[in-house]
Order: C-alpha cells, then structure tokens, then sequence
C-alpha cells in the first residue's frame, strides 16, 4: 500500500547515518539516501514526483524477497536485531547509529507492524527525552518518519508523545525542529487538536512561518501547518 495523493506532500526524512557507521551493509538497509528531501523539494515548489517514483521508494513482499534473496535476514529479523543492539550499546555513539538507523526503516510503510510489534515508536520516544541532542534528533526523525500513518500516530499519542513533540520546537538544533514541524503536521487531528493548538505553541509556529528569510524549511513546513490547521 502506497501513500495516496492527499501525503505526497510529506515532511518525512531520510536520515544521514553518522560517519563511518557500519549499520547500513544489510542488502536492505534503509531507503535511497535523499530520497524524501527530494519529495520535500519538490512539493514545497508545488509539484509532485511521479507514481511510479513513489512506488519505487517504498517495500512490498515481493519486492522484498527481490532485494533480500533467499539467503537474506528477513527484515522483521532484521529490525529486531537493531533494537537489541540498542538496548545493549554501552556508548552514545552506537546508540546514534542505531537510532538514526531505524529512523530511516520507518520511512517505509511496509516496515511499520513490525516497528509497532517491537515497540520502535516507543524507542523513539524515549530517545526525545535523552540530554543527547543527536538522540534526540533521530528520535524525533523517527517519529516524523512514523507518524503520516494513522496506526503509528495512534501509538504515538496513547504514548504521551505531543507534548515531547512539542518541546522538540524549542531545540537548538534545526533538523531537530524541522522534523517536529513535520510531525505535528500529521499528528494533529479533531482528537489532539485541544493538546497541540495551545496558545503558545500556535505562536511558535506562527514565528516559525515568518522566518523564511533565515529558514525557508522552517516557513514552508510551519505555513504548511497552519494553512491545514489553524487557518482554514
């Protein structure tokens, strides 16, 4: 199942893994590297990539046993073996690795039962709540990633997860803000609209939206955000 025409215009990123990981030799591992900056470039100009690019991004079980071969760890195997490693990583740096990524599988819907079944959103989640900024960053991109389907979002709001979200706005870090941008995008909906559109919060975006000389990934997402949600 492929993303309909009403989320081509999507906020979700392919993470750049840190140097010289080694996490990405899998026959699978992860999306084309720039594949949705692409998708964001071009929908922030107001064009669209074709279906069959779309489709060329995303895994299906055929596909999947085309790219994994006989020999292949399966890719439920395969995400089970990173979140072990997680939680086994003694240093920050294995942890990054990991996270980011598992931040880029989430990219990919035919991943998504098998992240909820290992609890990745949750991981995610946590990771928001590190004092690592990195952490926090491919934390976040995991749930900007995630969060476009309805399943992913639900988990992610039953987890507490808006207002994590929301504090992810005030970081330092641009990446980190752009990916919140794009996820309380899809995450606000008649159920989370009273926790997302607080006061404060609408007027962080709103400055966000009119800081397009400094950032224009900033404005176009917050615009985005309120065009859909607070102004129409």
């Amino acid at each position: 199942m492929y993303p309909s025409e009403a989320t081509q215009k999507v906020w979700r990123v392919v993470l750049r893994l840190p140097a010289s990981s080694s996490l990405v030799t899998s026959r699978f591992a992860g999306d084309p590297p720039g594949g949705r900056e692409k998708e964001v470039a071009a929908a922030s100009k107001g064009k669209s990539r074709g279906s069959g690019w779309r489709r060329s991004m995303f895994t299906n079980a055929q596909r999947q046993v085309e790219r994994t071969g006989r020999s292949g760890t399966p890719r439920g195997q395969y995400l089970q073996d990173l979140v072990t490693q997680f939680q086994n990583a003694t240093d920050e740096e294995s942890k990054e690795k990991i996270v980011a990524n598992l931040a880029n599988f989430a990219y990919d819907p035919f991943n998504y039962a098998f992240m909820r079944q290992l609890n990745v959103l949750e991981l995610f989640l946590d990771c928001i709540t590190e004092p690592n900024e990195r952490l926090v960053e491919f934390g976040i991109g995991g749930i900007c990633n995630s969060c476009v389907d309805p399943a992913n979002a639900s988990v992610i709001v039953q987890c507490g997860g808006i207002p994590l979200v929301i504090q992810c706005l005030s970081s330092p870090v641009r990446n980190t803000v752009t990916y919140a941008l794009g996820a309380l995008y899809y995450l606000c909906n008649p159920a989370t609209k009273k926790e997302i559109l607080k006061p404060d919060v609408v007027r962080i975006i709103r400055e966000y939206a009119a800081a397009g000389a400094v950032n224009t990934s900033f404005s176009n997402m917050a615009n985005a955000f309120l065009e859909k949600h607070v102004d129409s």
